[in-house]
């Protein structure tokens, strides 16, 4: 899962070399915080939340296979 949100936040930022992926597994939770640079966070986040709720989506697919939850945190 990690791998799937720095791939597509280097995808979407100006600046790859200054995003961070730190993924926290519980039991039954995954926690993925993402930072980027300052004036790359709008492009991270979208219109609205697009595509940070669109990340998000993804990610609780995956955890759903894996029987767990998923919480993505945009720092």
């Amino acid at each position: 899962m990690k791998e799937l949100v720095e791939f597509i936040a280097k995808s979407l930022v100006d600046d790859p070399t200054q995003v961070r992926v730190t993924e926290t597994e519980g039991p039954r939770e995954v926690r993925i915080e993402l930072r980027v640079a300052e004036g790359d966070q709008g492009r991270v986040i979208g219109r609205n939340g697009r595509i940070a709720n669109s990340m998000r989506s993804l990610l609780r697919v995956i955890a759903s296979r894996k029987g767990v939850r998923s919480s993505l945190d945009i720092v």
